[in-house]
């Protein structure tokens, strides 16, 4: 385990580490199985919901197959809605990055300096927390009174609905930094600025994390709720929703697992392996 005062190879002070064990071949191979094993429970419980909403009200409820072909379909290029998926797919994403740029940037930084200072803190950690409370979908009159229909609204709702999360996560996490660890930086003479840099941003950084994949699948949803209701003309959230006129089913079935899919690569692919690599990065890897 490392001591305080130890430095990373990028001359970094380093909080005491903590090393977690390799998972066995044994335990990817079980954990493997049973991913299999849910997808498959999920297409069952699927096709027999279709069977049975098919055969009891006449209704063609997409079966899996049925939507897999047509997501086959669209990614050979067949428009859906005057787009293709990639347009929708795109927009949507672009719209999702830049609210949630905004959100998260300035939840973090409040967050900062909520958790530094007090008077900070008392100023605005109760408006965060009343933020908290709010379900996304109750900012769009207020989105639409200020942007109007259109992208201006759902970004502002993504941004809104991303700020709170973070803001609490990261403030919780400064404040729970060892005040050892400040004190040993203020007796080495760190300013401020190294301050944060060496001690504050490591030490919270797991709750940092943290509050930026909470707020990141926060703004996720209510994009798409957004582009339903707010008339962006675009967007997986906006084809789900006009698909109900053309009652074409399979289509709004394809973007739901769109949606679905892009939220795992987000969340495993991607955030995962960062929050492990930036953790071990900055010297808070577990022992076992």
């Amino acid at each position: 385990m490392s001591t305080v005062g130890d430095k990373t190879p990028g001359g970094l002070l380093q909080v005491p580490t903590l090393q977690r064990s390799k998972p066995s071949n044994r335990c990817s191979y079980r954990n493997l199985l049973f991913s299999c094993a849910a997808l498959g429970l999920v297409a069952l419980s699927w096709e027999t919901v279709a069977l049975l909403v098919t055969g009891l009200r006449g209704v063609p409820f997409p079966t899996p197959l049925e939507t897999l072909l047509k997501l086959f379909a669209m990614l050979a290029g067949k428009p859906f809605l005057d787009h293709s998926i990639y347009s929708h797919i795109g927009t949507s994403l672009a719209r999702w990055i830049g609210g949630f740029l905004l959100g998260g940037s300035s939840g973090a930084l409040l967050g900062m300096a909520c958790g530094r200072w007090d008077a900070v803190e008392r100023l605005f950690m109760p408006a965060i927390h009343v933020l908290q409370l709010i379900p996304g979908l109750a900012w769009i009159p207020v989105a639409i009174l200020i942007f109007g229909l259109g992208d201006g609204a759902t970004l502002f709702m993504i941004a809104v609905t991303a700020l709170a999360p973070v803001a609490i996560n990261v403030a919780g996490g400064v404040k729970r930094v060892d005040e050892m660890y400040i004190r040993a930086a203020q007796m080495l003479g760190l300013n401020n600025r190294m301050l944060f840099l060496n001690v504050l941003l490591p030490g919270a950084l797991p709750h940092i994390l943290s509050g930026l994949r909470i707020g990141l699948g926060n703004s996720w949803r209510v994009l798409v709720a957004a582009e339903m209701i707010v008339g962006s003309g675009t967007g997986l959230g906006y084809a789900i929703i006009q698909s109900r006129w053309t009652l074409d089913y399979a289509g709004a079935f394809v973007c739901i697992a769109v949606i679905c899919t892009i939220g795992l690569i987000v969340e495993r692919v991607l955030f995962i392996p960062l929050e492990k690599r930036t953790v071990e990065l900055w010297g808070l890897k577990r022992e076992s």
